[in-house]
Parts: C-alpha cells; structure tokens; sequence
C-alpha cells in the first residue's frame, strides 16, 4: 500500500508547499498586489484623466528633442538662443512657422513650452524622491523609537508647518544662486520635514505593534533590521501617495519663483511667465501665446498629479477603497 501511494503520479508531480522558494511566493504575492491596485486604478474615471495628462506632456519631453535634431533649426527653434530674423516684429503671433507665436525676444513659444515639461518633470520628480526618503526615514524611526526621537522630529515638523515655504524660499533664492536640483532639494526637504513626516509617523504607529514585529525582535532582529525591513516596506504604499502631491507642489512653487526672477534656471513655464511681465505683456490679452500655453500647462500638470494622488488615496487607504 505505501508503495502504491509513493508511486502515484498525482503525488510525484504536485510539489509541497515547502519546495517554493521564498523568493518565488514573494514575487507571486508582490504581482497578485500590483494587478489588484491596477484593477482599483483603472476603476477611478479621475486617476485615468490625470494620467492621461501627464503621458500627453511626457510625450512633449520625448518629441523636443526629435524635433531639434531632424526638423527644428536650432538656430530659429532653441528656446533659449534661438531668433526668428524672418520675422519683423515681436512677439509674433501663431502662424505655420511657430504655431503658438513667438515671445517678445523672438524665440518660439511651442519649443519653450516642450523644453519646461522637461524641467516641470525634473523638478518633480527630484523633489518627490527627497521629499519620499526624508519623510518616510523620519517618520518610521520616529515611530519605532518613540521618547525623545519622536519629540525632537515632530517639533521640528511643528516648525516647519509653522514657518511660510514660499517666503523662506524667496529670502534663499535673494540669498543663494538656487539652480534647479538646489530647489528640488529644498522643496523636498522642507516637504519631507512637515506634514509628510506626521502623516507617515501616524502610519508607522499602527505597524510597530503588531505581532510580525515583535516576532522579528524576539528573533534577535536589531532595530535597523526591523526599521528598514518591516516598517518602511509596509509605509510604500502611503509614502509614493504623497510623492505625487510633492511634484505638484514643487511645479507651482518654482513657477511663482521664476515669476519674480530669483532662481537661475534658463527656461521654464515659470521663466516663460516672467519674461512675459517683464516685456509688459502680462495684462495684455491681444498677446494671449505668451501667457495662455505656459500658466495653461502649469495648472494641467499639478492637477494631473493630484487627480493621480486622489486616485491612489482611494487604493492606500481602506477607508477609502472600494469593496
């Protein structure tokens, strides 16, 4: 009778649970979550608005420089050297030569507008990724140590809420020569040290007591180990929400920033802005391509990016997500 059992083909051919690599299970449960929150995504009408806008501008960051090598004269089409001589006056208006017009020095506006995705995307992107390693560091040592840790970070959260961004960041960029990464930073940091940090150390609270951490440290597990293994992995989720909410703050706040001039950053929609007040064209509606495509392109970004953020909100938290 053992011999029938131990030869059946049934049971050669059906491995036991134990001869699946952790690996493999892992990756499993790690797809089966990713194909989850896609489905929950794709079932939010806002996200799939505000991800198709930002797929439209990040095409315009592809096609630029396409553009420039097989099509554009960089002489005419650089959105920061380049001069129309053809045409005799400026700013000019749309036409087949610049279909959104040229600004008040010359240079065409289409290709100004396709050059700042790349630094609204930039800025973003640099900003979110501070803004994601200093909040969610902060909030889970924050969290796991409580005492003294916890007080000296939340009260300097407390500070940084307190204290105004926009305003700090117009007395550096007087100060400083802030380029493009130095605000990114700046933005991150100041980002990461606020309200993120609270939110995040509120959400590491509830994963410090259960049982798989206390598990791990009965295991022998130092405090690194239960940090950065446990803690943060289960803070992701929550931590790349506010990431998408950072790239819309930062796009706004370095617009405002080129609007009065004080960052050293050679071309933006906030630089395409400034140099439309400067020439004294703000106010004057009868040059509407000079003001309409860069402050149009600001407010659809940073709205795409909180549309994404609300859409993932409704997958982080349970409150939230659909049954």
């Amino acid at each position: 009778m053992t011999d029938i059992i131990t030869k059946s083909p049934a049971l050669q051919t059906t491995p036991l649970a134990t001869d699946i690599p952790v690996w493999r299970v892992r990756l499993r449960l790690l797809w089966r979550g990713i194909r989850t929150n896609v489905a929950l995504f794709t079932e939010n009408p806002i996200g799939l608005v505000g991800l198709a806008i930002i797929v439209v501008f990040a095409s315009l960051i592809v096609i630029h420089p396409i553009l420039m090598k097989s099509v554009w004269d960089r002489n005419v089409y650089d959105p920061v050297l380049g001069i129309d001589l053809a045409i005799p006056f400026h700013p000019a208006p749309p036409s087949p030569e610049h279909l959104l017009g040229t600004d008040p020095l010359g240079r065409d506006v289409l290709s100004q507008l396709m050059h700042g995705t790349r630094s609204a995307f930039i800025l973003g992107s640099l900003a979110a990724i501070v803004n994601f390693i200093v909040a969610t560091t902060i909030g889970a040592i924050a969290a796991y140590f409580s005492g003294v840790v916890d007080s000296i970070f939340m009260r300097i959260a407390d500070l940084v809420l307190m204290m105004p961004v926009i305003t700090i960041l117009i007395v550096l960029g007087s100060l400083l020569n802030l380029e493009m990464l130095h605000l990114a930073i700046v933005i991150g940091i100041l980002s990461g040290l606020g309200g993120t940090t609270i939110i995040i150390k509120s959400q590491a609270l509830t994963i410090k007591v259960r049982t798989y951490i206390e598990a791990a440290r009965v295991a022998g597990g130092n405090d690194f180990h239960i940090i950065f293994k446990h803690i943060v992995p289960n803070l992701l989720p929550l931590s790349f929400l506010y990431m998408t909410f950072t790239v819309s703050a930062a796009i706004a706040i370095e617009a405002v920033l080129s609007f009065f001039g004080i960052l050293n950053i050679r071309m933006s929609w906030g630089v395409m802005i400034h140099t439309t007040q400067y020439a004294g064209y703000l106010l004057d509606m009868s040059k509407w391509w000079l003001i309409f495509p860069s402050s149009v392109s600001i407010s659809l970004l940073t709205a795409a990016f909180y549309l994404v953020g609300r859409a993932l909100d409704e997958i982080v938290n349970p409150r939230l997500r659909k049954r």
